[in-house]
């Protein structure tokens, strides 16, 4: 998802060379900067307001880093689409919807503006704050868990296809026990698998993570907790964050749980009686793209 060298916007009389660009909405944010909506607006000291914001990431004729914040979204969002079906579009926001113009980025990017030096932060004395920079993800940690967790979701048939629904408990089992995580089979992913020794202390770890998404009916966290999206068939998937967990489903299947505490593992858990009512009372709370 990439600009042209030719789309720049203007950030305070600057032209900005458009690298990329990403939603910032309760319904489609980068998770990598929170487990909600909230959060991530927090990250990038935004107010989170209803409609959201467009982020527009780029460098300047000097090459350095910006993040450009913009309150048309629809904009942005016709932008990303085009991309996305590798079709050109000039992003070029009005200034009029320009809401912040932030040093840095938020979010690593592979790509360079052409003709301009390498991207680097703006000099100091240009700026009155701190550079964004992307969390860091070369270890195990909250950001690391978010990004498993989406790649789950980006890949859900391959992930799904490495295991046989004998793999999990029985519809007919316990409720703690239908929950119990299964054997997962191996993965070329930075998340890794669940072993047969650490199945027993993810088990704890599953039953808290659908306790506390069993919560989130009763009482709604915080927007963007709870996020539902496009899947095939009449089926949705479904992404729930929680402090120091995340989980993918789709609601005709399984789920799959991420944890803080289980560094590099993906913990599938069966259907069982209870997940497919869980799994529909959380798809009708959660937020979902316009």
């Amino acid at each position: 998802m990439a600009g042209t060298d030719q789309d720049a916007v203007d950030a305070e009389d600057e032209a900005l060379y458009v690298l990329t660009a990403v939603l910032l909405t309760p319904a489609q944010f980068p998770s990598v900067l929170g487990d909600d909506y909230p959060e991530a607006c927090a990250a990038l000291d935004l107010p989170p307001v209803a409609d959201g914001y467009g982020l527009v990431l780029g460098q300047d004729a000097d090459g350095a880093r910006w993040t450009v914040v913009v309150d048309d979204v629809s904009l942005v969002a016709v932008a990303i689409a085009s991309w996305d079906c590798g079709m050109e579009y000039e992003l070029s926001p009005d200034e009029r919807t320009v809401v912040a113009a932030l040093p840095g980025w938020p979010l690593a990017v592979a790509v360079a503006a052409p003709n301009v030096p390498e991207p680097h932060d703006p000099a100091p004395d240009v700026v009155d704050r701190e550079p964004l920079c992307p969390p860091d993800t070369t270890v195990w940690g909250p950001a690391q868990r978010r990004l498993g967790a989406d790649e789950i979701a980006l890949q859900w048939a391959r992930w799904r296809g490495q295991l046989d629904d004998a793999d999990f408990a029985s519809a007919d089992d316990e409720a703690p026990d239908e929950m119990a995580p299964a054997e997962e089979p191996p993965a070329e992913d930075a998340a890794q698998p669940a072993a047969d020794e650490g199945a027993h202390k993810a088990r704890g770890g599953v039953r808290r993570v659908l306790a506390e998404a069993r919560a989130y009916v009763d009482t709604p966290p915080p927007l963007g907790r709870v996020r539902s999206s496009f899947a095939p068939g009449d089926a949705r998937t479904l992404r729930a964050d929680g402090p120091g967990w995340s989980m993918v489903a789709r609601t005709d299947d399984i789920a799959f749980v991420l944890l803080d505490e289980e560094p590099g593992e993906v913990v599938p858990v069966g259907r069982g009686t209870e997940l497919p009512g869980l799994l529909e009372a959380l798809d009708k709370m959660a937020v979902r793209p316009a």
